[in-house]
Order: structure tokens, then sequence, then C-alpha cells
């Protein structure tokens, strides 16, 4: 049986018929409809306009890292335009404060950045303390110092385990979140609070360190060189770890100072610049550390600097660990400290002045201050106004996460979607403090 042979249409054919194929009970298209039509000189395409597409990403993405909705204009995958939208976790927390004594308004700011908060708490101290004109013992002051950058090293295992999820690699992550649940039980056993620990105090620390903390941090802190050192050997060399960051969401040193970045978006982009030496506060001024700066301003530096970091967080709690110097852990001013509860046992002055202290608060010389520390994210600070009560008149918080987040549309342009993720990890956001 001879098979059939195959017929192709030539072009005179095709010009007849239009290429159009009809189907029963089925129109013929007009010119305008055709995708196509011919000409002398053959087929031409017809003109099209074509569209960008955007999307939602997030409120509820699991790598928004919060309530984060971002509306991405999209030309294919590659990104034309990215548009934060936040207010979603809005709380009004400064409005609040106003409303509290000033040792009330001290928990407030464990809720804002609520993977540092002891960061946030040294800063409304030093705050008050600067409207008080009052100084700290110095030991608490290396307390401060030594827990300030345990929270430090609780914010970057956060930012680096989210960071290399979110761009595909599991296994760091819970190697760091054990050293993370490590380092709240330091807090839970100096506070009694393991995630929103309220231990900082306007004049001090509320008490002092329990027995045996020291040694065991100590060892801690020896033991998590090591645990550093097994993560950079995963993911430091890591060539896909390497193809995802370098290069990629690069900001230069003058567009970082023009967009007010600090922390390691600043430091990431080449400029050495950190409150810690610049202006230094508590004990900062009696340890000795490096400051870490990347080259090219691309995810790959602000990790290497997330990285070392922590390393020298470690170098600065072992020197507070070994020139920790006894004495009282706060002010010894009954204006401002309560009594000891020794004391309160065997005075009834003494629980009379620790009622009125917490009910009614202590008075504030009426003034205002701006004060800055190098929080984890890069500078936090607080705008601090009295009006000579016992509640602050106005309470302005200054969070890097917020400022930060202003970078998404110059550093995710014409990068491909999945950038976007790595972007939003290395900028190390909480929403917390970006809403307020």
């Amino acid at each position: 049986m001879r098979k059939a042979s195959k017929w192709y249409p030539d072009a005179e054919f095709m010009k007849q018929f239009s290429g159009v194929v009809l189907y029963p009970n089925e129109k013929a298209p007009t010119s305008a409809e055709k995708p196509h039509h011919w000409t002398p000189e053959g087929l031409v395409e017809k003109e099209r306009k074509v569209k960008t597409m955007t999307i939602n990403f997030g409120p509820a993405h699991p790598a928004a890292h919060g309530v984060l909705r971002l509306i991405l204009e999209m030309d294919g995958e590659i990104v034309v335009r990215a548009d934060p939208h936040i207010g979603l976790l809005h709380r009004g927390t400064e409005k609040l404060i106003e409303y509290k004594t000033y040792v009330q308004a001290l928990p407030y700011f464990d809720r804002l950045d609520y993977t540092s908060v002891l960061c946030n708490e040294q800063v409304y101290c030093l705050a008050v303390e600067k409207l008080l004109n009052i100084d700290v013992p110095i030991r608490a002051k290396y307390i401060r110092t030594m827990l300030g950058e345990l929270a430090r090293l609780l914010n970057h295992m956060v930012a680096l385990g989210c960071h290399i999820l979110d761009v595909g690699a599991i296994t760091p992550f819970f190697w760091i979140f054990e050293e993370r649940e490590k380092m709240y039980e330091f807090n839970e056993r100096v506070s009694g609070g393991r995630f929103h620990s309220c231990y900082f105090r306007p004049g001090g620390v509320s008490q002092d360190l329990p027995l045996g903390f020291l040694a065991d941090l100590h060892d801690f802190i020896c033991k998590f060189h090591h645990r550093m050192d097994e993560l950079e050997d995963m993911v430091t060399e890591n060539p896909i770890w390497k193809d995802r960051t370098i290069g990629i969401c690069v900001i230069s040193a003058e567009d970082a100072l023009n967009y007010g970045c600090t922390g390691v978006m600043l430091r990431g982009s080449g400029i050495k610049w950190d409150l810690r030496v610049t202006q230094p506060y508590d004990a900062y001024d009696l340890v000795d550390f490096d400051v870490p700066i990347g080259s090219h301003g691309d995810l790959y530096d602000r990790y290497l600097c997330r990285v070392r970091e922590c390393r020298e967080s470690c170098r600065i709690i072992e020197q507070c660990i070994n020139q920790m110097p006894e004495g009282d852990i706060k002010v010894d001013d009954l204006k401002i400290s309560p009594p000891p509860r020794a004391e309160m046992k065997k005075s009834m002055e003494a629980v009379i002045h620790h009622f009125k202290l917490f009910s009614q608060g202590f008075a504030v010389p009426p003034g205002a201050t701006y004060t800055a520390i190098e929080a984890p994210k890069g500078e936090f600070a607080v705008y601090l106004v009295s009006d000579g009560g016992t509640r602050p008149y106005r309470c302005r918080i200054r969070p890097a996460s917020f400022i930060h987040l202003a970078l998404m549309d110059k550093l995710c342009r014409g990068h491909f979607l999945a950038d976007v993720v790595a972007c939003i990890g290395t900028l190390d956001v909480v929403f917390g403090d970006v809403d307020r």
C-alpha cells in the first residue's frame, strides 16, 4: 500500500486563505483581528504593545520577613519597579509611650526590633540618663555592653540563617538557630525573660548577674567560634552561594550615604562608620575591636560583614568577661532606683518609695535629646522630649529597617524575581520597628 505524500502550502495558497482555519459556526476574523497579514514582501507581523505585569509579593509570603506587601512590576522575570507597602503592623507605639511613665515605656522597645531587644532598651535608657544627667556605675556599663553584643549575635543569627535559607540552603539555618537557642538561655538566666527581657533600666540594670553566668557565657563563646567556622566552610566559598550573591543588588558608597544607610548596609559599601567607635557609649571605649567593611557593596560583601561582626562581638564579650569589675549595678539615687528588697522587709518608708516609684514614676527635667547607638541593623535612635513630668512629652523612634526598606526599588530594579527574596534577606528588616 502506497503512503500518501505530504503536501505543503505554497505562498500563493497562504495569500489566498491568510492562514486562517474556519470551524463550523465560526466567523472569519477581520483584518484588525488577524495576528498577521500578507504584503508583496511577505508575511508581516502586526505591531503589538506589550505591557508589564504587576504582581503582589506578600504580605503573607514566608520570605517577606514580616508583613511586607511588595508590589512588583515585572517584564517577564525582570523587575521593572518594586514598591514596598507598609503599615500592616502599625500599633501606635510612639503615642502609647506618651501615656506611660519612663520605666513603663521600656517594654515597648522590646517589641520593636524583637530580634535584638536589649539594644533597643539600651538606647532608651541612654536617652533618659542623658536628660537626667546621671552616669551609671562601671559594672552596669560592662554588663550592658556584654549583653548588647550578645543581642548582636542573636540578630545576626536570624539575618544570616534566614538569608541563606531564602537563597536555597536549609542546613545552615538549623545549625545557626541551635546556637541562637543557647543564647536565649543566657537572656532567661539574667532577666527571667527569654525573648522580651526588659532587663536594662535608666540608671543601670534591674538586677545583678547570677552566679556562674560569666563562666558559662565564656564557655559558650569559645565554642561559638567553631560553629562560625562550620558555617563558613559550607557557605562562604560555595559556588552556588557566590553566583547568587556576588554582583547582585549593588549599592555604591555615594548612594548608601545619600539614602541614609547605616550599619552593614553602609559598611558593606566600603564606608567605615560605626557609632561604637565614633561616638562610644557605655563601655565601648574600654574594649578593643575591629570594624569589618566590604568593597563592592553587593549581597556577598554584606554577608561577609555580618559573619565578621559575629566574631568581633565574641571578642568584645570575652573582654567584658575578663574586665568585669565589682560594684553597684544601678545608680545610688532613691529618686530613680528602687530600694533593695531586703530593705523593704525592714522599712515602711522603703515600701512607700517603691510603690510611688512604680506607680507615679520619677520626674525628668525639661529638655530634649537625640540619642543613637550602633544597633545590629544600623543606627537606632530615640528623640526624647521631657516637659518636667513623669511621662515623656514626645518620643520619636528612628529605626534602621525603615530607612533601608526604601532601597528596595533601587536594589531590585533590573534583577530577577528570585533576587528580590535575596535582597530582602540582606536588608535585614523587621516590621516591628518599620511600622511601630
